[in-house]
């Protein structure tokens, strides 16, 4: 995982060059701390899908370039078959599988993620994007924190928030929880 998370920091790192945009400049966008922000690109920590989400968007390239280093090839449909597709570990309480990897410009972001059962009782772990956000629960049970408001999902359970809003999900039940995450 190590080489992976450094490679995507490293197309990170050159888009922004390339664009000619400082890391002062674009921590600042992003409103994350500038020592924050070189540990990401210097591959030193894992980086959010969040982060992926916002250089995506503000370099108007799909995320997938960063996440392959390929560019997107189909255009009418993509399949992506059971097990299949990048599996993003970006987190360690999370696990993201790109759903629609390979179709050029995409309307949003399609993710399966899959959420570890962990005792802790308290989601420390709060993360915000641009734009907004379902998630439709497949496996377990799942508590999501959106600011300060805390919502338990059960299986067949659905959520459409605004995804800015600082936000964390964690399984109950010493289950582990699975849901799928589009992001627009």
């Amino acid at each position: 995982m190590a080489i992976i998370n450094k490679e995507i920091a490293q197309r990170i790192k050159e888009i922004r060059e390339i664009n000619g945009v400082s890391e002062e400049s674009i921590s600042k966008e992003f409103n994350i701390g500038l020592d924050l922000y070189k540990k990401y690109e210097s591959g030193e920590i894992e980086i959010p899908v969040s982060l992926l989400s916002l250089v995506s968007s503000k370099f108007n390239i799909d995320i997938t370039s960063l996440l392959t280093g390929e560019e997107p090839k189909l255009r009418i449909y993509c399949v992506v078959r059971k097990d299949s597709g990048p599996e993003i570990d970006r987190r360690k309480e999370y696990k993201y599988r790109d759903l629609s990897y390979n179709f050029i410009n995409k309307k949003a972001e399609t993710f399966l993620v899959t959420v570890e059962s962990d005792d802790n009782k308290d989601s420390k772990y709060y993360y915000s994007h641009a734009g907004q956000e379902f998630n439709y629960v497949l496996e377990g049970a799942l508590q999501v924190n959106i600011g300060k408001h805390e919502v338990v999902l059960n299986e067949g359970d659905s959520l459409y928030f605004d995804s800015s809003y600082k936000h964390s999900m964690k399984a109950l039940n010493k289950k582990t929880a699975k849901f799928l995450a589009i992001i627009f």
